[in-house]
């Protein structure tokens, strides 16, 4: 068992296995952990920038729908953390694009710390590191 696992199981217990239960377990964890301030950008293309990403489609079009949506080349300031909706077992990030303040809501599993230096950028990518492979 690697470091990372270890602390995941030290948030979770012995069943680190993704589901709603340790999702909310997990909230909880880092509702408390991060600090503020805590900056993110998306760790790969955002679902809806894929297929603009790969390529083929109309990056002007891809331009102008930035605009309007977030995407994973812009840097944000976390306001708070959500709990996974009902059924769920993603953190919700509600955050603010610093570029022109618009709030969008995005999963956490989504989004790493601008800054590896501070813990903060451990404790999102443990979470999503446990998000993506448990």
């Amino acid at each position: 068992m690697d470091e990372q696992d270890k602390r995941i199981q030290n948030i979770l217990g012995k069943d680190c296995k993704r589901n709603r239960q340790n999702a909310c377990r997990y909230f909880e964890y880092l509702k408390e952990a991060i600090k503020s301030p805590c900056l993110l950008s998306g760790i790969e293309d955002f679902p809806w920038e894929e297929r603009y990403v790969l390529g083929g489609w109309d990056q002007k079009e891809y331009e102008e729908l930035k605009k309007v949506n977030p995407s994973y080349t812009d840097e944000y300031k976390l306001i708070e953390l959500l709990e996974p909706a009902s059924g769920g077992d993603e953190i919700i990030a509600k955050v603010k694009r610093l570029s022109d303040q618009k709030v969008f809501k995005i999963g956490l599993s989504w989004l790493e710390c601008i800054d590896s230096e501070k813990e903060n950028y451990q404790l999102i990518d443990d979470y999503s590191v446990w998000h993506v492979n448990y």
